[in-house]
This record gives structure tokens, sequence and C-alpha cells, in this order.
């Protein structure tokens, strides 16, 4: 039987930061692997070290020992152009603060990423307008973020996540900002997009939004403290269709 490898994997990753004369140990020799496909919640109390864990598996920081490989390539052999492709091309990022332009409409904010895109995407408009059209906002184009709830913004963060089709989808904190309601809309429209292959790996401290992922794993003091799947939390919720169609 062929052995299907991760498409995130760490060995004895530790990640130290010196802070004057003391010496911070956020990650402290983690070994993880996740598969394509799985949908993950990485949860833990501030300075457990999933903020750090985050960064490392989104390429924005390096370890400092250990191995990382996003789909089969160790991250430490890469140059930085390679690493900037990484993040553009594999990588989906989705924040707290929705960090949208003010001065664009939703459009503009979700074609953006594509005008820099190294690969081909093909008709950059026409994939903007599917991918607003995905988490529901088709009618709501031409609105900036201020005409924009705090779901719709996010719902707009997200479809920019999208616009290159990564394979991974970062959510750091995704409804920290959001109410009740909200973070349930946000939450079955990443489980929607998971459904349709997308690995999503979120990080959170809240149980409830834990409580969407088949698998969660647990951080204390830069170690795994527990590490347990839970299909059957994703197949309570019962089959969605995303809005507007699929990736």
């Amino acid at each position: 039987m062929t052995e299907v490898r991760p498409i995130i994997s760490c060995r004895n990753l530790s990640k130290i930061y010196r802070m004057g004369d003391q010496e911070v140990r956020a990650l402290d020799g983690v070994d993880l692997d996740i598969h394509a496909g799985e949908f993950v919640a990485i949860m833990g109390p501030s300075g457990s070290g999933k903020s750090s864990l985050m960064n490392l598996i989104g390429a924005l920081d390096r370890p400092t020992s250990g191995e990382m490989w996003i789909n089969g390539r160790a991250l430490s052999e890469m140059s930085r152009d390679e690493l900037a492709d990484l993040r553009n091309e594999t990588l989906g990022f989705v924040f707290q603060q929705f960090n949208l332009l003010a001065r664009q409409d939703a459009f503009q904010n979700v074609r953006l990423p594509l005008r820099y895109a190294r690969k081909d995407v093909g008709d950059i408009d026409a994939r903007a307008k599917e991918c607003l059209e995905l988490v529901g906002l088709g009618t709501r184009m031409d609105h900036r973020p201020m005409q924009l709830s705090g779901g719709q913004q996010q719902r707009v963060a997200i479809a920019r996540a999208l616009s290159n089709r990564p394979r991974i989808l970062l959510a750091d904190e995704p409804t920290g900002a959001l109410d009740t309601k909200t973070t349930d809309e946000i939450m079955h429209l990443m489980q929607d997009l998971n459904r349709q292959g997308i690995t999503v790996v979120v990080i959170t401290h809240e149980n409830e939004v834990a409580g969407y992922a088949s698998r969660q794993i647990h951080f204390r003091d830069g170690r795994i403290e527990s590490d347990s799947a839970h299909p059957e939390l994703k197949r309570a919720t019962g089959p969605r269709q995303a809005a507007g169609g699929r990736t």
C-alpha cells in the first residue's frame, strides 16, 4: 500500500524568542502531521504556541530548530522567492482583523492578489466574481468594507484568500471579532470549503469554534497536550452547499 504523504508535516519543531536576557520557548520539539482534506482546530491558552505554529506553517517565520514540510517540500531548503510563491499559490490566509482596503470595494479587494499572481489564474475578473459568489456576496461586490457587516467583511477576506485556489486555508482567530450568529455562519462556510477539498487549519481559543473541526489539537507551553479526531462533529451539521457554487 502506498503511504499517503501529509500536506503539512513538522519534526522536532522549536521556536525560541529572546527578550533581553530571557529566553521564551514558544514551541518545544513539536511533531505534527496534517493530511490533505483535514479540518483541524489548533487550540490553547494565550502563550501556548499555537500562533507561533501558524506563522511557521504559513512560511511567515522560520523555526529556531527542527524542520517543516509543506506539500512535501522542506521550507528550510526554499529560497525567499520560493517561500513567497508558496504563500501565494498553496496557502490562503484569514485573520481576525479583516485587513481589507477601505477605499476599494469587495470586488477590488478580492481581485488585488490575482493581479500579482505568478501562476496562470485565468480571467482575473471572472475569478474574483466566482469567489465572492462562493461566499454568498455576489450581490455585494460593489460595496466597500464600511458598507458591509463584520461577517460580510470576513467573507470578503475569505474570498480573497481563495482567489488563488490554495490547497491550504489558514485562519487565525477568524471569528474573534464576530457575534455568535455570524461566527456560526463563517464556520459553516469553512466546513463547506473543507468538503470541497481544501485543507483548513483554524487557530482558536474558543471551544465552540473548534467544535466545527473534525480534529482538535491542544497546545500548552509550546507542546502538544492532546490530539483527537472527532469526525462525528463534521457530520453532525449535515451536508451544506456553499453559496454560489464551488471553487
